[in-house]
């Protein structure tokens, strides 16, 4: 039987797994920590008191690459979101509130309609857009779409800083693009905001795990790969610590961060700037009715997501919070939800999640250094959101990843 060993059991290496599975490989998975899911995991939170996810991780209803996974492993219905594509909005300058409807057909007829859009907005707002999906790779959308205004403040930088998780003035207008063009630009019916539910592990991790382990892929948890054998035009050897396993005639797929895949094999191009993401959990239930997502303006709160026992923040490109003490977090972004679901009990108990190195960059220079998911190397292959998936880091562009890695990988043996 053809070998594969895939290294890292993230959302990218368990995607990658399953498809050299149903190609008939015998797979092996290394793991450096003691579990799976990589920065969508689960875990039970002592000071919550309740099991919560690491971050508030939003896929869209479209999305190809997360639909195809969850059906293979049989977890479609553990997606839970809003009947349409309802997106609420909170100005807590001028405590204004809208929700952004898109209908669910491809024409954008919600566009032509004020009261479907962001107060203050135009028509011409909204298909000046059009022109991130002809964008040059080089272009910023700073280059394409005014930085100030209402149109900017209250559609086009929170929903792009969500998306590329760094400023957006300074953004890749292309990746922009290919996300509005797999997303928005197909009706509403593809871009509902969805979550996992109850968890992210049990959603995409726990069943994948147990439908590898039905094909008979041996999972091995704390193998942590200390250096790679290169030998010509091959792979010819993985050292675990505990002796070289010899990977000359099977496939090798790369499924872990950027600056593991530059350690190990320096002549690999790799993104070298990352942004944070701060996530903050607050164990209290919800106000009866208040929307599972709102997105914030003028705060340091920028998308509050209601749980079953739990209210969560999520605030992307948080370079400049990551730092600032975790009590003070809690409470500035407690302040916001306060404010935007009007509670008004005292903080409750809370948990704060800082992720320094989140996503890469998404710029242009950022988005020249991913690699493709073929090396030189005619045996090894990478697979990751960093990877050159021509979309921003997230879960789709994850998945998607591992199964290019492993179908080139399966397609190379054929040759």
């Amino acid at each position: 039987m053809r070998a594969a060993h895939v290294v890292g059991a993230g959302l990218a290496g368990l995607s990658a797994a399953m498809v050299l599975a149903e190609a008939g490989f015998a797979v092996t998975i290394h793991e450096a920590a003691p579990r799976a899911g990589g920065r969508c995991r689960s875990y039970y939170d002592a000071q919550l008191g309740q099991e919560i996810d690491n971050g508030n991780h939003i896929v869209f209803s479209g999305n190809e690459a997360v639909n195809r996974y969850l059906a293979r492993i049989g977890t479609s219905d553990k997606l839970s979101g809003p009947a349409h594509a309802d997106f609420d909005f909170h100005d807590l300058g001028d405590d204004t509130r809208w929700t952004l409807k898109v209908n669910d057909g491809r024409f954008p007829g919600w566009v032509f309609d004020a009261a479907r859009r962001a107060p203050g907005t135009t028509i011409a707002d909204h298909l000046a857009l059009a022109r991130l999906a002809v964008a040059r790779r080089q272009t910023v959308i700073g280059d394409i779409a005014p930085t100030s205004g209402l149109f900017w403040e209250r559609v086009v930088e929170p929903m792009l800083l969500a998306v590329l998780n760094c400023p957006p003035a300074g953004g890749s207008a292309w990746l922009a693009g290919r996300f509005l063009m797999a997303s928005f630009a197909r009706g509403g019916a593809a871009c509902r905001p969805m979550v996992a539910e109850p968890t992210l592990d049990a959603a995409f991790v726990d069943p994948a795990l147990a439908w590898l382990a039905e094909r008979g892929v041996t999972v091995n948890f704390g193998a942590r790969l200390r250096s790679v054998r290169l030998a010509g035009e091959q792979t010819a050897g993985l050292d675990f610590g505990a002796g070289e396993v010899d990977v000359s005639e099977a496939q090798v797929i790369f499924a872990v961060p950027p600056n593991v895949v530059s350690a190990l094999v320096p002549a690999i191009p790799v993104p070298d700037a990352f942004c944070a993401i701060l996530n903050a959990h607050f164990a209290i239930e919800p106000p009866r009715g208040a929307p599972p997502v709102t997105a914030l303006i003028h705060s340091t709160a920028q998308w509050v997501l209601c749980h079953p026992g739990r209210v969560s923040v999520t605030v992307s490109g948080a370079d400049d919070l990551i730092d600032q003490g975790r009590e003070e977090l809690a409470a500035r972004l407690w302040s916001d939800v306060q404010a935007t679901l009007g509670i008004t009990a005292p903080l409750p108990a809370w948990q704060v999640v800082k992720e320094k190195r989140a996503t890469f960059a998404a710029t242009p220079a950022q988005d020249a250094k991913r690699p493709a998911a073929k090396t030189r190397w005619r045996n090894l292959f990478l697979a990751g959101d960093w990877t050159q998936t021509r979309l921003p880091a997230t879960i789709e562009g994850a998945i998607q990843s591992g199964e290019t890695a492993a179908r080139l990988a399966s397609a190379h043996l054929r040759r």
